[in-house]
């Protein structure tokens, strides 16, 4: 028998070697991120399951710059629209933090942010601990600089279609107007603005959920106005599900809404019942942050560069989404599709290819990146 130890990787450094330089690195994009100005009224709209320190630590933040906090709590995040109680607090605050599903499609709150007011929404925030992470602490100026880049790779000019297809036959197509894509990028999140010091921002944290390839921000929330869209995708995964799907399972699209899902697996039953008739929302929700964990995809999809999610409005809520996962941040009327391997062109730009953000790679990046470290370390280390 072998008995010989084989050790061909470094052992990690001690945790007190490490923990208090990369918290205080976190620590800096907390602060930088949640840009609060003397004087605001920032709103935490919350609910009962947020770690109370995610709480302290927006409100400690807001008292060392002289600003005040208002809390207001619903029974669970899964608000689906703003309570109407509530709107004299939300038009008085300057700057708000949200765990709601509403909160960027909500019109009020939309056109509270065409006024100026500043958002953070902490989906991926739901407990200080996570400061300690590798995907916290990555420079959110490289997050920029990754978006900014991606964005330079939808074409300038004339009609294009936004394609996805992978190895499993996925081929899906979305039509942009110059119009759509003048849109759909003006968005500060598309603009590589990370933080929310902007007049009219709405950023996430922990940096970064989306932004999406596609959505209704390419027809400016008129939710009235079709996408011209089409074609199948063979999701590998989807929120709520434990492991990635063994079957083939098709999802047909006939415009925005789903006409079929093909498969016999359980996981195929369980979709078919969920998603036909639903309407896409998110056209390939984008991850930009290298040191979010690849596979990971609850509660929205996994946020490591190129791996996308595909949100899906159903037309009813769903028994088998009440039943696993209860407290869900999102409702039982959304459902999130994954792929981790997918190629996107837009007309016949590359922006993903086989999973890997082409973007990662260009040098204006890549030199960005060189100055907080080992620019190949910090974007193609991936985190499993």
């Amino acid at each position: 028998m072998d008995h010989t130890i084989y050790r061909g990787m470094p052992i990690a450094p001690a945790a007190s070697a490490t923990e208090t330089k990369n918290f205080f690195q976190a620590l800096e994009n907390f602060q930088r991120v949640f840009a609060i100005r003397p004087g605001d009224q920032v709103l935490i709209l919350s609910d009962p399951l947020l770690d109370h320190r995610v709480i302290d630590a927006v409100i400690g933040l807001a008292k060392a710059r002289g600003a005040t906090v208002r809390i207001y709590t619903e029974p669970n995040s899964r608000v689906t629209a703003m309570p109407e109680h509530i709107k004299a607090l939300v038009e008085a605050s300057q700057f708000v933090v949200s765990t709601w599903f509403c909160s960027i499609i909500d019109p009020f709150f939309i056109a509270m942010r065409r006024k100026g007011q500043r958002w953070v929404k902490i989906t991926y925030f739901r407990n200080l601990d996570l400061l300690q992470t590798p995907e916290a602490r990555f420079p959110i100026d490289v997050i920029g600089a990754i978006i900014q880049a991606t964005a330079k790779r939808y074409p300038q000019e004339g009609e294009f279609d936004l394609q996805f297809s992978d190895e499993r036959g996925s081929d899906f197509k979305i039509h942009f107007t110059p119009e759509m894509r003048a849109n759909q990028l003006s968005t500060n999140r598309w603009r590589g603005l990370m933080t929310a010091e902007t007049d009219g921002s709405y950023v996430h944290y922990l940096p970064t959920h989306g932004p999406n390839l596609w959505d209704h921000n390419a027809v400016k929330n008129n939710l009235s106005i079709p996408t011209q869209m089409s074609g199948v995708l063979y999701p590998q995964w989807a929120v709520g599900f434990p492991k990635p799907f063994e079957e083939r399972i098709g999802v047909h699209f006939e415009g925005e809404y789903v006409s079929q899902v093909t498969g016999h697996s359980q996981e195929a039953i369980i979709l078919r019942d969920m998603l036909v008739g639903g309407r896409m929302i998110e056209g390939g929700g984008c991850g930009f942050n290298p040191k979010s964990p690849r596979h990971t995809i609850y509660p929205a999809g996994s946020n490591s560069p190129g791996a996308l999610h595909f949100g899906i409005d159903l037309t009813k809520p769903n028994d088998y989404i009440r039943r696993v996962m209860p407290d869900w941040e999102e409702p039982p009327i959304h459902m999130d599709l994954v792929t981790l391997d997918a190629t996107v062109k837009a007309g016949d730009n590359t922006l993903i290819d086989q999973g890997f953000l082409s973007a990662l790679r260009d040098p204006e990046v890549i030199e960005i990146a060189s100055r907080f470290g080992d620019p190949v370390d910090l974007l193609e280390g991936f985190v499993d």
